[in-house]
């Protein structure tokens, strides 16, 4: 009977005790359950490609220490075979009394799926042509109470895998992977800004005033300072600031944290980077999204069918709103005509109440957003939409602003930056009058930014861009839940959280 098949029949509680009982009865023939470490222990992975010449039959006498859980059991009496499995991958074991003698073969096959292992063996290719690792001594590194996840069925429930991501790990190598290649795609992006001259800075997470996206921050209170604060929605302003004090190219990778819904898109807390240069505009940042991301995913081992490959496809907000739905926003420029027109296409969006930026950014997202598989910038953005981005050079109402889409989500967003302090506080009361027409994504009013950009600011391009929706598009996930470790969730006894 398999353990699964035993949690059916005895139930978990009954093999918790038996778990536990066995625990107990290793512990009194003088096992130690729970050592201080394990030295020397190599990754699994680096044992079978250094042995991936063996030739059936053959055996070595170089000893290798390896570490995991133990997977699965065959066999007794003489000889056993057992699966162990760590991080980089999995290997079999091939334990005999001859070299274990009989009481520590006894005990070794006495362990449980879900115990944790050290192992010291020569490695070998067994009969059947798999590279196997005979065991000359081992040692219990920790007694696993609790059955782990079915081997072959996993978990099979979505919220217990978002849940409980550990169970989730230890059931699925492919969970292992996925964040081993979220892991990847870090690094890559860091050691690009790193090799383009940025400097990585820390600015403040919970900050007196939020600002630098269109979104609703999450409140706390500090009680020693006995004041109101936030946690940050994006590093914006801050990383300006430093622009302004000198540091010429900078960038910031962490999280950010916004009150909104939760989506296939969206979780309340996330992971950006965001860089600013020096002397550059949303041109030349677009054209280093491309060469960055391009490299990213030939460093995740990215072979899905998104062509990343410069040069990405390029189109502007009013076109591919145009293109969509037949609106022409230039011909629309308030509230009540823009929604009269999408009345008349019978478009299905909610328009009673809402602001002209909330009604044109939400065409983008609905009509738009969803159709731009391959990758694509939108450039041109309404500069309602863009309280922190530079008037258009040559085409007034927009800003110098563009969005990168791909796998039909936005994973990018870029602006020639506005340095004007003057029309950087006009933009700041417009913002305040939407907040006041009810709009209640708005950037509130910060004087130390305005004071700091009166300091002078060079021209500069700034680029954010979400990590998590980029390592989904390069692992294949279509939910930003199956990227982050331990998603947002509703306390257990709510259900399941909605998409939205």
């Amino acid at each position: 009977m398999s353990e699964s098949e035993e949690h059916e029949a005895h139930g978990l509680p009954a093999l918790i005790a038996e778990r536990r009982a066995k625990a107990r009865r290793l512990r009194e023939e003088g096992e130690e359950l729970a050592p201080y470490s394990y030295p020397g222990v190599e990754p699994i992975a680096d044992v079978r490609s250094a042995y991936e010449h063996l030739e059936v039959g053959e055996e070595t006498e170089k000893r290798h220490r390896v570490a995991g859980r133990l997977l699965a059991r065959r066999g007794g009496g003489k000889a056993a075979f057992i699966d162990l499995v760590d991080r980089t991958g999995q290997i079999q074991l091939h334990a005999r009394v001859d070299v274990l003698g009989a009481e520590r073969l006894e005990r070794l096959c006495s362990l449980d799926s879900g115990d944790l292992l050290g192992i010291d063996g020569a490695p070998l290719r067994s009969r059947h042509g798999e590279l196997t690792l005979r065991v000359d001594d081992f040692q219990v590194l920790g007694k696993a109470l609790r059955p782990p996840p079915d081997k072959h069925a996993g978990l099979t429930d979505v919220e217990t895998r978002h849940r409980r991501r550990e169970l989730d790990l230890i059931a699925s190598a492919e969970a292992r992977k996925l964040f081993a290649d979220r892991a990847r795609v870090i690094s890559a992006v860091r050691a690009y800004l790193d090799g383009e001259g940025f400097l990585e800075v820390e600015t403040p997470v919970l900050q007196p005033l939020y600002g630098g996206a269109l979104a609703r921050p999450f409140t706390t209170h500090h009680n020693a300072l006995d004041r109101e604060l936030y946690l940050r929605i994006a590093t914006e302003l801050y990383l300006k600031r430093l622009i302004v004090g000198g540091l010429e190219r900078v960038y910031e990778l962490g999280k950010d944290f916004r009150n909104e819904g939760l989506s296939t898109k969206h979780n309340p807390e996330f992971t950006m980077v965001e860089w600013y240069e020096a002397y550059a505009d949303y041109v030349e940042e677009a054209a280093r999204l491309e060469e960055m991301v391009a490299g990213v995913a030939l460093a995740a081992g990215y072979d899905g069918e998104i062509d990343f490959k410069a040069p990405w496809r390029r189109t502007t907000f009013v076109g591919a709103v145009l293109e969509a739905t037949g609106i022409d926003l230039r011909a629309h420029r308030d509230a009540e005509s823009l929604s009269a027109a999408i009345s008349e296409r019978g478009l299905q969006m909610p328009t009673e109440g809402l602001t002209w930026p909330q009604l044109a950014d939400d065409l983008l997202s609905k009509h738009v957003e969803p159709e731009l598989i391959q990758p694509t910038f939108v450039f041109d953005y309404p500069i309602e939409l863009s309280p922190f981005a530079r008037a258009h050079r040559s085409e007034e109402g927009l800003a110098e602003r563009w969005e990168a889409f791909a796998g039909g989500m936005e994973i990018a967003n870029a602006f020639s930056e506005l340095t004007d302090p003057d029309e950087q506080r006009e933009r700041f009361e417009a913002q305040h009058r939407l907040a006041l027409a009810g709009d209640g994504d708005t950037q509130p009013h910060d004087e130390l930014f305005l004071e700091a950009l009166e300091h002078g600011m060079p021209p500069t391009g700034g680029v954010g861009v979400g990590i998590d929706r980029l390592v989904m598009l390069l692992t294949g996930q279509s939910s930003i839940r199956e990227v982050v470790l331990f998603p947002a969730m509703r306390d257990a006894s709510a259900g399941p959280v909605p998409d939205r």
